[in-house]
Parts: structure tokens; C-alpha cells; sequence
């Protein structure tokens, strides 16, 4: 049986001195721990049978995905499933007591917390993570993939391969920055699930993630 393993790699951290939920807003890219954090990554990987490597779209995880391209000698790839959740309150302050939570205009959003009401719903993300990984473990069939993504679709889709409820309490998410959630599968199936963190455990709760 062919043994394939796709790693779910969550960017590096993010420049944001305002503090907002960037979501999909273009022109956020790494900080300087972010590069490093990608750098790291690239040297746990450097090691392995990568034969394939695809990000989101948006800048934070194409550079997190350079120099992992960089040191295998692959073109990387850009998969638009793989990119971060839409979400109402993007481009505002979002924390608990700040910002965009304190509108009354706002509160309609925060409905239903089991879908969410406030952006894509969890089901979705699932579905086209899933679609996105499939891709890249026929592409990278017998050997190993990379999908750099965000933490959100990432955490989604690992609840949802486990069997788990989607929605969930987001400061109990293990997915560090620069973090693998490594999927492996025995043709086209999974059999395990492993998680690593290369750079070392970050908050979900820090800006900039």
C-alpha cells in the first residue's frame, strides 16, 4: 500500500502593530519571527521526502512556504482552498470588550455561535480543506506534501477528520504558529493524525497570529 503523508503547515506570525482580523486582507506579511519561524520549518522539512509544495494564496503563507520550496527545489503551488476563513469583522478590532463587539450593530453577527453566524461556516472550511488536501496527496503520492494555510481551516478540518464537533472555543486551538498537522494516509486513506511544533507553542489568542 502506497504511503503518502500531507503536512498542514500553519503560517509564521504575522506583522500587525494595529491589532485587527487582517482575514483575507491583502498586505500582511511576515514579521521578522515569521520569517524565522518559516526558516525553521524549512530546516524540520529539510530532511524529508517533500515532493510537493502549495499555499494559500495570501502572503503570509506563500512566504511561510519559500524556503520550504527553496530547500527541496520545488515551484510552489498556490491552491485558493486553502485559504483563511471569510469573517464579518475583518479589518476591525475584535477582542473581547474592544472594538467591533461593543456595536449593538454589530451583536447580529454573533446569533449563532454553531456555524458561526459571523462568517464562513465551519462545514464549508471542512469540506474544501479536505478537497484541497486530496489534491496535494495526489501530487505528492508516495511521498510527502505541504499545504501552508491558517489556523481556523486548519483546526477545522482536523475536528472534522476526528470526528469531532466544528464549532469549538478558539483560545483551545492547537495549532501554533508555523505548527504541522500532519495527516497520513495509506492510499487514499487516513490512518493517523500527528501534530508538531518545530518553532515552539504560540497563543492562539496573540495578535498577529
Amino acid at each position: 500500500m502506497t504511503r503518502t503523508t500531507v503536512h498542514l503547515v500553519r503560517h509564521g506570525e504575522v506583522e500587525n502593530p494595529t491589532g485587527v482580523l487582517y482575514g483575507r486582507m491583502p498586505g500582511f506579511v511576515l514579521s521578522e519571527l515569521g520569517k524565522r519561524q518559516a526558516l525553521i520549518v524549512a530546516e524540520h522539512l529539510a530532511n524529508n521526502d517533500v515532493a510537493h509544495v502549495v499555499a494559500s494564496p495570501l502572503e503570509r503563507a506563500q512566504q511561510t512556504a519559500g524556503p520550504i520550496t527553496d530547500s527541496h527545489q520545488l515551484t510552489l503551488d498556490t491552491d485558493e482552498q486553502l485559504i483563511e476563513a471569510d469573517n464579518a469583522f475583518e479589518g476591525q478590532r475584535v477582542a473581547v470588550g474592544d472594538g467591533a463587539l461593543r456595536s449593538p450593530r454589530h451583536w447580529p453577527y454573533l446569533r449563532n455561535p454553531f456555524v458561526p453566524s459571523w462568517g464562513e461556516p465551519y462545514m464549508q472550511i471542512a469540506r474544501r480543506m479536505l478537497a484541497a488536501v486530496y489534491r496535494a496527496r495526489a501530487r505528492g503520492e508516495g511521498h510527502e506534501a505541504v499545504c501552508v494555510s491558517h489556523q481556523l481551516p486548519i483546526w477545522t478540518l482536523r475536528r472534522f477528520l476526528e470526528g469531532r464537533r466544528l464549532w469549538h472555543d478558539p483560545r483551545r486551538r492547537q495549532c501554533s504558529l508555523a505548527s504541522l498537522t500532519s495527516l497520513l494516509f495509506e492510499g487514499e486513506r487516513l490512518v493517523a493524525i500527528r501534530y508538531t511544533e518545530p518553532a515552539g507553542a504560540s497563543s492562539p489568542k496573540v495578535t498577529g497570529a
